[in-house]
């Protein structure tokens, strides 16, 4: 693997920071491109400790110039003291809008749908009945974007977990990774079949052009290499989960997004990121694969330092962007950089 560590023309700038709005912190971003170019930014504004199991907002930032400035910030949703949490943004490309699952909890599934470009969202429905197994004790759809395959369905991975207990407080779990889709443009929802139990669980994925869907995980303690798995019905059913022995990781949330294809006139590009670190939630790397997920053959340090829950997501003119965790956990940086930067 080919790595390039020097600085180029990539350019930073804090989005959320620790205290502002009078949040304790931010953590776990999310990024989406609506259909008319706004850059949606999503996080957790965690308001008196910065645990998972907070009191904790959804929160959202908006750009109108490809993530150069952003609008003031916008609360999407806070339900007293419960978690509101793991926001997952879909882009639905056939209504012109951008769908968002999150939870309450981590127990509890919800869905809402904007069609101006995140200025306005309809009111949350409840969809947990459809997509989570009333064996489970806990849920996260996500967290980071959904997809919306070339069929038209909209696909947000997930991840479930069976071990009773506080959120917090346990010292052993048994989490796995699912998927939760919807055929008929999120008026009604579904869930796929579980993975291997306690391989995997945060999770992206991206469709291939021969019509598979690759996802991307966050492994075991203890595996110290991202997980991966393959589905061919659109992920209803999914393959055993692997581990890439040429990526290796702390056990992290990390990214993965579609670049460009040659039925669009460019190349068959996918883009990857997170923290290449086993030992610590740093180095966060921006990975590139041009045979459909197979290999990552050249790696772009992003961040040396503290780096930790990422989002990637690609501007209409081809910018890229990367939300993510740093400062440990007290704030959440957005990078913006070309494909020139990636590849060196």
């Amino acid at each position: 693997m080919q790595t390039h560590t020097d600085e180029g023309s990539c350019h930073r700038m804090p989005l959320f920071t620790a205290g502002e709005c009078g949040y304790f912190t931010y953590r776990i971003p999310a990024l989406a491109v609506s259909p008319g170019g706004t850059v949606l930014a999503f996080a957790e504004g965690r308001r008196n400790n910065g645990a998972d199991d907070d009191a904790i907002d959804l929160v959202l930032k908006r750009s109108l110039d490809g993530g150069v400035t952003w609008q003031p910030l916008q609360v999407l949703c806070r339900d007293g003291e419960r978690s509101v949490n793991q926001p997952t943004p879909i882009v639905d490309a056939a209504r012109k809008r951008v769908v968002l699952l999150f939870c309450k909890d981590n127990t509890a599934v919800y869905v809402t749908k904007s069609s101006d470009d995140g200025v306005s969202w309809s009111p949350a429905v409840e969809i947990t009945g459809a997509v989570v197994d009333s064996a489970w004790a806990f849920v996260g759809t996500g967290p980071g974007h959904g997809i919306q395959l070339s069929s038209g369905r909209l696909l947000a991975p997930s991840w479930g977990d069976v071990t009773p207990g506080r959120l917090t407080q346990r010292k052993e779990v048994q989490q796995f990774s699912y998927a939760v889709f919807s055929d008929d443009n999120g008026a009604t929802w579904k869930r796929g079949a579980p993975m291997d139990m306690g391989c995997s669980d945060e999770c992206m994925a991206v469709e291939t052009v021969d019509g598979a869907l690759y996802m991307d995980m966050r492994s075991a303690p203890g595996r110290k290499r991202r997980a991966y798995a393959w589905s061919r019905d659109g992920g209803t059913h999914w393959s055993m989960v692997q581990y890439d022995e040429r990526l290796p990781e702390p056990s992290c949330q990390g990214s993965i997004v579609r670049y460009s294809t040659e039925a669009e006139g460019g190349e068959n590009r996918i883009l990857m990121a997170h923290p290449a670190r086993t030992g610590a939630r740093q180095r966060l790397t921006v990975l590139t694969s041009t045979d459909e997920c197979c290999s990552w053959p050249v790696a772009r340090v992003l961040d040396e330092g503290y780096s930790g829950y990422s989002d990637l997501a690609v501007t209409p003119d081809k910018t890229i962007l990367c939300l993510y965790e740093t400062a440990g956990c007290m704030a959440l940086t957005l990078a913006r950089f070309d494909l020139a930067w990636v590849t060196g």
